[in-house]
């Protein structure tokens, strides 16, 4: 069998081009994920670039260390936020008495806001640099810190003479929302509205979306954070949130951290027990990925509206993994979230999160007094910019994306049946018993486009043996994000939860599954590199030796201090 080409990106680099603002890395062999896994300070200095959630962009590394000079602030550090209501945010969450992710709090005395302007206002949440482990958590859940753009520009201005200046907090206006002096926000909020009514499951729907009704921000998980903050301000009752089926991981720390309460629902189908929990209590919001990321699970969500009119509950609806050239949620959700860093972006190389509120949607007048006045625009211009543009191919990159995930999961789904073959189960739209859900709102064919099922799937194989062979025989890049324009694959279980296999074996998560997104190479020649990782794997099966390698680019790690990850 022919061996394909080796990826030539470096270990810790992006994926080509490898842009200034770059959002991906590649991380190859399984032993280079197991040392992710441990999250140790040595390993993770490594690394040139990483998702901005996850490790500090240089840029914003750069910008700090300038105002940490000019702050003259000796053994402290900061972390950068576009408005004050995330500093303010940041700062309760750290000095909380009982910090709701378990961690040691911070002195209120140990922590200060200080707003600096370097051609654009920032403010900064001041604290001892040995407790930096302690805040990153809020930076990587919440997602509400300054972009790479907005600190490359800083980082600019200040070495073009323009001095940085130090602001009064009591004379610092309560919010930074971002000019939009080319037009670019207000563009990408025409591009998501038509985008979202293109194609509709409905066309005689009485009310159709407006650009106003998009909101837009500097990442996803920043959407779910403040959608989330804003429906508890919804109601006067202090209700719990969920969460109905298993979704990206990060998303459940919103609600665990923050809110009244949260209900996990992990399998997404626990209909019975969901209609107990309402009767006996009210519920605020529930939410849901469509499909669900890593499993791919499609909700009912004709039953779930059925439940949120009956039991007045606000239905969120994630459409990220489907995204909505391929899907149409509005006429069902109260909201839609998605993160547009995604496919939507479609090249690695910025970030940004939309929240749309559903005109058709029984609550959309409430709702929009509450998005109204609380909503300011921390999208910072230049990454709406790039939005636009990489946007404007955002079609045919899907038609691609969708055709070869297709050919892929078909492919992979043919050999489930060969008792000879390692390759357990397949997790895509196309093969699920959930398939009819995601039919249901499923687009119509337009001559402009053919919906799909999306870009990610995830594959199981039979044994760990027949998975790390297959892991590191498949010649693509490795590393977290979906959406992008080259595959990634990812054991996603394994690196996420390491300390609780068992936990999530339950809710069908395994460290024999490996995520992959399928990107836009040439469909042929990308199902021949997958042949060859499955020929490897079943080589494993067999009990044949493979020669692997050990370690991740001969870098050893040793133990530190508690870091955090985000995927």
């Amino acid at each position: 069998m022919r061996i394909p080409k080796t990826i030539q990106t470096a270990t810790f680099h992006a994926l080509p081009p490898a842009p200034r603002h770059a959002i991906t890395t590649h991380l190859p062999t399984w032993e280079c994920m197991i040392q992710l896994s441990k999250l140790e300070p040595e390993f993770l200095a490594n690394f040139v670039d990483m998702y901005p959630r996850i490790l500090l962009h240089k840029d914003i590394k750069q910008l700090i260390r300038t105002l940490l000079e000019y702050a003259q602030a000796d053994a402290q550090f900061c972390l950068p936020f576009p408005s004050l209501e995330g500093a303010n945010d940041c700062r309760t969450f750290i000095t909380a008495a009982k910090r709701s992710d378990g961690l040691e709090s911070l002195a209120t005395d140990e922590v200060s806001i200080r707003v600096f302007e370097v051609g654009v206002r920032i403010y900064c949440i001041f604290f001892p640099a040995a407790k930096t482990p302690l805040v990153m958590p809020f930076w990587c859940n919440a997602g509400v810190g300054i972009s790479s753009r907005l600190a490359e520009e800083a980082i600019a201005k200040h070495a073009a003479t323009v001095h940085i200046r130090e602001l009064a907090l009591n004379d610092t206006p309560s919010e930074n929302t971002f000019a939009d002096p080319l037009g670019s926000q207000l563009a990408l909020r025409v591009q998501i509205a038509h985008l979202m009514e293109r194609a509709p499951l409905d066309p005689h729907r009485p009310s159709r979306l407006a650009p106003g009704d998009v909101y837009i921000y500097q990442t996803g998980m920043a959407a779910i954070y403040f959608v989330h903050n804003i429906l508890t301000r919804w109601s006067q009752r202090k209700s719990k949130t969920v969460m109905f089926g298993f979704p990206f991981h990060q998303t459940t720390h919103i609600f665990e951290y923050w809110g009244h309460g949260f209900e996990f629902f992990p399998l997404g189908t626990e209909f019975d027990a969901l209609e107990k929990l309402l009767e006996v209590e009210p519920v605020l919001a529930v939410w849901t990925e469509f499909p669900s990321n890593p499993l791919l699970v499609s909700s009912d969500l004709t039953r779930l509206r059925h439940l949120a009119d009956r039991y007045r509950f606000a239905l969120v609806v994630d459409d990220t993994v489907g995204s909505f050239c391929n899907i149409d949620v509005l006429g069902v959700a109260d909201i839609v979230v998605s993160s547009l860093t995604k496919s939507f972006s479609g090249y690695a190389d910025v970030m940004g999160g939309s929240v749309v509120l559903c005109p058709s949607s029984q609550l959309f007048a409430e709702l929009k007094v509450l998005f109204e006045g609380s909503y300011h625009n921390n999208l910072y211009p230049a990454d709406a910019e790039v939005l636009l543009r990489n946007s404007a191919d955002y079609l045919s990159r899907s038609k691609v994306l969708n055709e070869n995930a297709a050919l892929l999961a078909e492919y992979l789904q043919s050999l489930v049946s060969d008792k000879d073959s390692s390759v357990s189960q397949v997790y895509y739209p196309t093969v699920s018993p959930t398939k009819a859900n995601y039919d249901a709102y499923k687009r119509p064919p337009t001559p402009e486009y053919q919906p799909g099922y999306g870009c990610l799937f995830s594959v199981e194989f039979d044994s760990l043996e027949a998975t790390i062979a297959f892991y590191d025989n498949l010649h693509v890049h490795n590393g977290p994000h979906l959406g992008a324009h080259l595959t990634l694959a990812l054991p996603y279980t394994r690196l996420i939860y390491p300390k609780e296999l068992e936990k999530v074996e339950a809710y069908g998560l395994r460290q024999t599954q490996i995520r992959i997104s399928v990107g836009l190479e040439e469909p042929q020649g990308l199902l021949e590199t997958f042949k060859y990782a499955i020929h490897k794997a079943n080589m494993a099966k067999r009990g044949t030796s493979i020669q692997t390698v050990m370690f991740c680019g001969n870098i050893r790690s040793t133990t530190g201090q508690r870091t955090f990850l985000v995927v």
